[in-house]
């Protein structure tokens, strides 16, 4: 008899979590970041699950708030979340802070360098580990199939029919596949990335102007994001 009952409970224990786990997989995190040239959105991606749940909690713990996106070259991408960056003098150099650790790479073939993409940034570590703060987002350009030829042999990997469409119609960078990895993408706000990406810098390709970021997340009903964004979840 308790045998029959333990066997009950382990039951209906797992009932308990499938039935959590499915009302978790109804929401999902939308990160906002709002600077002086606008306000975007991204989500970010399951596939990369310590990158997603890194971003976030820098996110919640306001780490990023005040951080400049320090480093800007248009029609390539913009980068930001160097710790030094928040309050530094006009002609201070960014680029090398951190947060003391790294992140292993995570890379998948479903996830590249469209326009919009948040990725990590990081340095030459032969692992390809991850800044654990520092990341960019992705302007990148449109590519002739010609040229986006000649790019994707710089990729580390192979890009899909459906990939070299959108690069040829969205843009991106495409030789960074599979190098760096890619943990977001961006649901609203396409247009700031432009903004961004055409300010003045100085020849270091720092904003001569400060282009400062607040972060934050918010979960919200999946259905509402396809309602309000369109983001497709069954792509």
């Amino acid at each position: 008899m308790k045998k029959k009952r333990s066997v009950i409970l382990a039951i209906l224990c797992l009932f308990s979590l499938n039935i959590s786990a499915q009302k978790k997989s109804n929401k999902d995190e939308v990160v906002t970041i709002t600077t002086n040239q606008g306000t975007m959105r991204f989500i970010l991606f399951d596939e990369v699950p310590k990158h997603k749940a890194n971003f976030i909690k820098l996110a919640k713990d306001k780490f990023y708030d005040g951080l400049l996106f320090h480093r800007v070259i248009d029609d390539f991408m913009i980068q930001g979340g160097d710790p030094n960056s928040r309050n530094a003098k006009p002609d201070e150099m960014l680029g090398k802070g951190d947060n003391g650790y790294k992140i292993t790479a995570e890379f998948s073939p479903k996830l590249f360098h469209q326009k919009g993409a948040l990725a990590a940034a990081r340095d030459n570590n032969p692992a390809k580990e991850s800044s654990g703060c520092q990341f960019y987002i992705v302007q990148g350009r449109k590519w002739s199939k010609p040229d986006l030829e000649k790019q994707a042999t710089r990729a580390a990997r192979k890009l899909t029919d459906d990939q070299k469409k959108v690069y040829e119609t969205l843009g991106g960078t495409p030789h960074l596949d599979g190098s760096y990895s890619v943990f977001g993408q961006l649901i609203d706000g396409m247009d700031v990335i432009d903004k961004i990406g055409s300010v003045e810098r100085d020849e270091r390709d720092r904003p001569e102007k400060d282009v400062a970021m607040k972060v934050s997340v918010k979960k919200m009903k999946k259905k509402k994001i396809t309602r309000k964004y369109g983001w497709n979840y069954e792509a």
